[in-house]
């Protein structure tokens, strides 16, 4: 492990899911690769021991009063360092949606972010959390993004999905399909576009080739389809290249994603809504998709899958993408 700088957090995401034990099964993963960076993991040091003991996992669980602990409480035998933000019952149910398990891991993102704040630690990778259990223990944000921007105050973030093959980023996150055609403005997708272009410049792109999908089938098709093309999205693309950003379209959305992984046009794809950008890159698989928060003060990488009720509890769950937001941070973050 690399013990000379401040660690990167890891949330244990919502108890009741596979948070606990992709959690457990990457950092075992992790702690065998030499010169890696050290891990904390914000959340509940009972349930990753009892977890751990339930999947045969020779890993202990060791509680750490601050993130300045994780390091050296990773010689000898591979150890989870934990830093409580909860202290949730034995017998909390599995696969259901439960409230204390929503709060437990909302505490856990907004300690992982504080800290980051801080500079505590390098950068924050979070394990999938349930919007229902967020709801349930009374949190007004509907997910990761939302509690993100208003622990950093900053008002303009943005979700970016990535693997191997195809980036999106989103204009509109967690909000109503009616909802999110008001919420498309000009303002909305020239301040995406120049999110992801500052983006993607982090993440080593030198010139990024971003393209903008349309809302509406065929773009609109020269307003026959609507007019959001014509009226809102063209002028907020022309305002990217009058910046200096290689920006273009709108291109119709059921085309565009083809043209940025098949034929590589472009580097990242601009979609209006939640599911015009997520089926594409979920689609291409879960286990190697990377979802990164644009636009915070720190680094932020998560898992590009959820809570998985299904099947938790029974050892089946596969770190992998757990894994990759962790080698992500560790490229955006490596001096932080």
């Amino acid at each position: 492990m690399d013990t000379g700088r401040p660690p990167f957090a890891v949330t244990m995401g919502d108890a009741c899911g596979i948070g606990p034990e992709i959690v457990l099964k990457a950092f075992a993963a992790h702690a065998a690769v030499p010169g890696a960076p050290s891990l904390v993991v914000y959340g509940d040091a009972g349930v990753l021991a009892r977890q751990a003991r339930a999947l045969g996992l020779a890993l202990d669980v060791v509680p750490v009063a601050r993130p300045a602990d994780a390091a050296r409480a990773g010689a000898g035998r591979p150890r989870v360092p934990v830093i409580a933000c909860s202290d949730l019952p034995a017998h909390l149910p599995l696969g259901r949606v439960d409230a204390r398990a929503g709060a437990a891991a909302h505490a856990a993102i907004v300690e992982a972010s504080r800290a980051a704040m801080r500079g505590e630690v390098r950068a924050v990778v979070t394990a999938p959390i349930h919007k229902a259990a967020l709801a349930a223990a009374g949190v007004k944000h509907p997910g990761h993004t939302e509690i993100l921007a208003e622990v950093a105050g900053v008002p303009d973030v943005r979700m970016m999905l990535a693997n191997d093959e195809l980036r999106t980023i989103l204009v509109t996150i967690h909000v109503p399909l009616r909802a999110a055609i008001d919420a498309i403005t000009r303002e909305a997708v020239r301040d995406t576009i120049a999110i992801a272009d500052a983006g993607l410049r982090r993440l080593g792109v030198a010139r990024p080739r971003i393209a903008v999908a349309g809302l509406n089938p065929h773009a609109g098709e020269g307003g026959l389809m609507g007019r959001e093309e014509i009226e809102t999205i063209a002028p907020a693309v022309a305002d990217a290249r009058a910046a200096g950003i290689d920006a273009s379209g709108p291109w119709p959305g059921d085309t565009v994603f083809m043209r940025a992984r098949g034929f590589r046009e472009f580097d990242v794809v601009v979609a209006m809504y939640h599911d015009q950008g997520l089926i594409p890159v979920k689609y291409l698989g879960l286990d190697s998709g990377v979802n990164v928060t644009v636009g915070l003060p720190f680094v932020r990488t998560s898992v590009d899958h959820g809570t998985a009720f299904d099947l938790a509890g029974r050892g089946l769950a596969d770190p992998r993408s757990l894994l990759a937001a962790i080698e992500l941070a560790t490229k955006l973050a490596p001096d932080r």
